[in-house]
């Protein structure tokens, strides 16, 4: 197996064992070594009180899509830090899409990137976390 089917086979053993990620609907587009693109569609019960999705479901995609790209080398690994920011709204009935790459990794540490937009293409979000791997697969 090469690495990019360790990553895509890692990403979906991940996603069946998760209970956030099927009960969210999220789905994996693509998932490779340094990558990964998931997307989930926002339903009424995924927005706050001004009708729009809430702040702490487009974290959680972006996370889950981080997840996915800092553990694909099948190295259990674990956010040290994270943040994100928010530039746009989304409604239900939307589709969002996370798109994660790693831009470094040295020894234990590593950093990935995530942009989370529409289906459309509309930038709603920029996520920036820090892994840490804790070995072992």
């Amino acid at each position: 197996m090469n690495a990019d089917e360790i990553a895509d086979k890692v990403a979906r053993s991940m996603l069946a064992a998760e209970g956030t990620g099927p009960a969210w609907g999220i789905e994996i587009e693509e998932a490779r070594e340094g990558y990964a693109r998931i997307r989930m569609a926002l339903r009424p019960d995924m927005l706050n009180g001004h009708g729009i999705a809430h702040g702490g479901m487009i974290f959680s995609l972006a996370d889950t899509c981080f997840a996915y790209v800092c553990n694909g080398r099948n190295l259990r690994s674990v956010a040290a830090q994270a943040g994100i920011v928010f530039l746009d709204q989304a409604r239900a009935g939307e589709v969002l899409v996370a798109e994660g790459r790693e831009q470094s990794l040295v020894g234990r540490s590593g950093v990935t990137h995530v942009s989370v937009r529409t289906g459309h293409g509309r930038a709603i979000a920029e996520f920036t976390g820090c892994s840490r791997s804790l070995g072992g697969p």
